[in-house]
This record gives C-alpha cells, sequence and structure tokens, in this order.
C-alpha cells in the first residue's frame, strides 16, 4: 500500500482490509482536500452510498450502499504472479553472519544454499513446480515481460481464484509465458472481457479445464473468447447470470463438461442452442430455475438427435414439479446417471423410495441416480412396481392382458410412454395385482409365500404369510427358528411362477421383500 496511484486506476480490482472492490473514480471530493478512490465493494453491506456525495454523482453503483470513498494508501493493489509465488512458495531467511548463506523453504521442504547458488537454485525449485494454488494472494497482473515463462516453465495447474485480477487481457499474458498449461481455476475475478473477438495468441493451446464462476462473464464473451481454447474439455460457469443468446458454431466443440448451475436466466429453450455439441458428455443444470424440458425432434418411444453424447445430467435444486419432465429424459440416447435432489417432484411425498421406483422405470438406460448405483435386481423390481402403480389407469384407457386388444389411449401412453414396453418384457399386469396396488404408498401386505428346501429333499414344502415389508435378514431370523439353522449359514432367493427356470437371490439382508418384487404364491428357496 503507497501513496503511489497505478496509471490505469480506473476498473482496477483492490482489496481493503480483506474485502474486494473495483475502483471506479479517482479524484478530489470536496471539500475534504486530496486524492479519494470511489469504489464499489463486491459485498454491498460493506459500503456507505450509492457513489454520491453532497448531492454530486461521481459514480455509479448497483446497490444503494454498495460505494465508499477511500484514501489511495489504505488500498492493495495487489502484486505481480511472479511475486505471489514467491510469497507462497518461497521464503528466505535472514542471512547468516557472512551474508552468503541462506535457507530458502519451497512449500515445506527446507533448502539449504550458500551465496550465488541460492538463485540458482531457488529457480531450479521453481521451475519443477506443476500444481499451484495461489487463491486469496491478491495477484493483479503478469508482471515483467517473460519472467514467468523464465522461473516456471513446467507449470499445469493454476488456481488463481479470489485475486485481484481485472481483464482478460491480463489473464492471457500470464498464460501465454506457461507453454504447458491444462488447468486454469480464475472464479471470484470480476474481469473485464474483450468487446470484439481477441486474437488468437495460443495462449491457451494446450487448456483442457477453465473456471470462470463468479467471474461476471456473459455468453457472448464466451463465445468471443472460446477460438482461444481449441483442446478444452471443461468449461465451468456457475453463478455468472449467464443467458445463452446464441448457438456455438465452430467452437466448444471439444467440451465434454460444462456446468452453468446457479445461472436462473437459463430455460429450456437456452438448452436447445446449445444441443448439439459433439462431445458434451456431462452437464450441470442445477440450481438455474429450470421445471421443463422438450425435445421436439423426437415422438414418444423415441430417441432425439439432441445431446448425443451427454451421459450425467445434473438438475438438482430446481422447480421440476411434473413426470414429463422424466418422460423426456428417457429420449436422451446415451443419458446414464440423473441427479435430481430437491425438487418438488421428488420432495413432495414422504415416500422417497417410490419416487426413485418411477424415475428408474421411466428412464430406461439410467444406471446411477441421486450418486445410488441402480442394480439390475433394482431395475426390475422398480418396473414391476411401477406396472402395477398405474395398472387400473393403463386398464380405463384402454389397456388389456390380451396384446390384440391392449390399445391404451393417448394420453395415457403420453404420460406413461415406457408402459406399453414394460407389459412387453414382463407380461401385463394381472387383475388380481391390481386390485391390490396402491399408487405412491409403500403400506405393509401379506404375502402368501411357499417355502421350500431344494437341497433338504425330507423337509416338507411350508407356506407362511409374510408382510412385503419385511427385510431379508429378519425372513431369515424366521426361517432359523423354523428349521434349526443358524441364520449365518441360510440363504434365500426365489423363484416366481411369471418367470419359469430363474431364480433371483435375496443378497442384501437390509433389503425388504418388496424391494425384490416378491409377490403371492411365489416360492422362497432356502439353501444352507
Amino acid at each position: 500500500m503507497s501513496d503511489t496511484l497505478p496509471l490505469d486506476v480506473i476498473g482496477r480490482r483492490v482489496e481493503v482490509n480483506g474485502e474486494h472492490a473495483t475502483v471506479h473514480f479517482s479524484g478530489i471530493v470536496p471539500p475534504v482536500a486530496g486524492v479519494w478512490l470511489g469504489v464499489e465493494w463486491d459485498n454491498p453491506e460493506r459500503g456507505k452510498h450509492d457513489g454520491s456525495h453532497e448531492g454530486t454523482v461521481y459514480f455509479t453503483c448497483r446497490h444503494p450502499t454498495g460505494g465508499s470513498f477511500i484514501r489511495p494508501n489504505k488500498v492493495n493493489f495487489g502484486v505481480d504472479f511472479l511475486t505471489a509465488i514467491k510469497n507462497r512458495y518461497v521464503l528466505e531467511d535472514e542471512p547468516e553472519d557472512d551474508g552468503k548463506e541462506h535457507i530458502v523453504i519451497l512449500g515445506n521442504k527446507p533448502v539449504e544454499t550458500v551465496g550465488f547458488d541460492s538463485i540458482t537454485k531457488l529457480q531450479s525449485q521453481l521451475s519443477k513446480l506443476k500444481d499451484i494454488s495461489l487463491k486469496s494472494c491478491a495477484v493483479s497482473c503478469a508482471g515483467e515481460k517473460g519472467a514467468i515463462a523464465k522461473a516456471c516453465q513446467n507449470l499445469r495447474v493454476i488456481d488463481l481464484s479470489k485475486n485481484l485480477l481485472s481483464s482478460w487481457d491480463e489473464v492471457i499474458y500470464i498464460a501465454d509465458q506457461l507453454k504447458h498449461l491444462e488447468v486454469l481455476n480464475l472464479s471470484d475475478n470480476k474481469l473485464r472481457f474483450p468487446s470484439a473477438s481477441p486474437s488468437v495468441t495460443g495462449a491457451f493451446s494446450t487448456l483442457k479445464v477453465l473456471v470462470l464462476n463468479r467471474t461476471g462473464i456473459t455468453w457472448a464473451e464466451v463465445l468471443r473468447c472460446a477460438p482461444g481454447w481449441p483442446v478444452l474439455e471443461e468449461l465451468h460457469l456457475s453463478a455468472n447470470r449467464i443467458c445463452i443468446s446464441e448457438r456455438p458454431t465452430d467452437v466448444l466443440q471439444t467440451v465434454k463438461l460444462l456446468d452453468l448451475s446457479s445461472n436462473p436466466s437459463v430455460d429450456e429453450n437456452q438448452l436447445l442452442l446449445i444441443a448439439y455439441l459433439p462431445r458434451l458428455q456431462q452437464l450441470n443444470l442445477s440450481d438455474t430455475g429450470i421445471s421443463s424440458v422438450h425435445f421436439v425432434d423426437a415422438a414418444i418411444g423415441c430417441k432425439t438427435s439432441m445431446f448425443p453424447s451427454l451421459r450425467y445430467l445434473l438438475v438438482n435444486d430446481n422447480h421440476i414439479e411434473h413426470w414429463s419432465f422424466i418422460n423426456e429424459l428417457d429420449k436422451l440416447q446415451s443419458l446414464q446417471s440423473l441427479c435430481c435432489l430437491r425438487n418438488p417432484l421428488t420432495e413432495r411425498s414422504k415416500e422417497a423410495e417410490t419416487i426413485r421406483q418411477f424415475i428408474i422405470a421411466k428412464i430406461s438406460q439410467l444406471k446411477t441416480l441421486n450418486k445410488r448405483e441402480i442394480l439390475p435386481e433394482e431395475r426390475r423390481g422398480a418396473e414391476l412396481d411401477y406396472q402395477k402403480a398405474f395398472g387400473n389407469e393403463w386398464k380405463k384407457a384402454g389397456g388389456h392382458q390380451d396384446p390384440d386388444k391392449n390399445r391404451p389411449n393417448e394420453d395415457f401412453v403420453a404420460a406413461h410412454p415406457r408402459y406399453q414396453l414394460l407389459c412387453h418384457k414382463y407380461g401385463a399386469p394381472e387383475d388380481g395385482e391390481l386390485k391390490i396396488q396402491q399408487p405412491c404408498m409403500l403400506k405393509n401386505q401379506l404375502l402368501t409365500l411357499r417355502i421350500k428346501c431344494p437341497d433338504q429333499l425330507e423337509q416338507k414344502v411350508i407356506e407362511k404369510q409374510l408382510p412385503d415389508s419385511m427385510t431379508v435378514q429378519k425372513v431369515k431370523g424366521l426361517l432359523s427358528r423354523l428349521l434349526k439353522v443358524p441364520v449365518s449359514e441360510l440363504r434365500l432367493s426365489y423363484a416366481s411362477p411369471k418367470m419359469p427356470g430363474r431364480e433371483i437371490e435375496l443378497e442384501n439382508d437390509l433389503q425388504s421383500l418388496q424391494f425384490y418384487s416378491v409377490e403371492n404364491g411365489d416360492c422362497l428357496l432356502v439353501r444352507w
């Protein structure tokens, strides 16, 4: 901090007592003599006014209390990139009495050096750095031309988040000296981006991951800068109030991950503009307020040509409340993983597992839901329960066990696009099943089951009524008492008349019979 002002003070990012601000004014503010800086705080609660003083407007702020006037000697304008690295990674002790011996600490490793060799060894150690974090180190500029390239030849990963960088041009000056740069985090730097496409310098020719969360970048600015990112694979744009205004053309074609979370202006129409990024595998739309999506190029039961490579989709903390959103996701040809937490659709029911089952049943290729793997037996159980839950509705809409008479109306098919496919897969639900089902409820039901010990020929077949909510562990406890066999030795499976010749293992002791879709008339098979 000093009384000397930089020539380009307007627009500079500054730090005052740990708070960040942008300089909008430099000059006299009568009646007090001397130079003042007018700043707009990142945290508007830190300020006192809107840039006005005694009726005169010196600068403007977005918030009525976002501004302050501060003396220049109270402001930290930051340091250059290389100084920040030395401050964080290298500390020099006071020289010994002979004035030649030094101890240099690189990270946590002390390095003893003597005389002129100390400089050479220091440079050698810095050149070995590959991954650095300069978060909150007040970096404001690149510094002396060529100094970064000379000192840090092997840097590949850099965290420059929450610094005092004020322009994209300054970022280019830094990156242009780092020929192996692969990962760059610039989050929480309020950057000025160019109003015209910057010339492609090769500064980001090796960059694969770029994090621009909370930088104030717009979609138009993303597209203007994108030609300079020829091999970019991950682009993080969270919390920038982005509105996707145009389709990427010949840019972002290598991007595999796009993070648009916490951008409340993003809607389904904007998504169509990025729907043909050929390599996009992961899309984060959490906390955008999205509530619906429609892939108009695909009819019911067909796959869309949009988002051809999308495998992972995050839509947490949104306004999704209709099953039509989930139905549309089944049209995505590559979708395997979905996170859909804290939405009205998933929060309105006390039966979270029922909602999970319905989502699994509606999206055929899904392998992970809310970070939980979907095992084959869970999918089978979910699809069978879904069939039973909506069986009466299917029948009323024109569904029938006879394939020649099975013609549910358009409204039912639109609401349950996969129902007919499930009938082909498992057979149409029987009338007896439809009478006992209770949609969206998992109340206890008594199942009449035959219990058979196929390896113990002398053991008679037993018939028991068990609640479908009974866990496998409790069933084993009951059978242990009946058969006089230790629980630890029992292995359970079951066979169903609907699947002749097939045996389903009950391998998870904590799951219920209902989870495995055990039904009335099924046969429990017990081995030890």
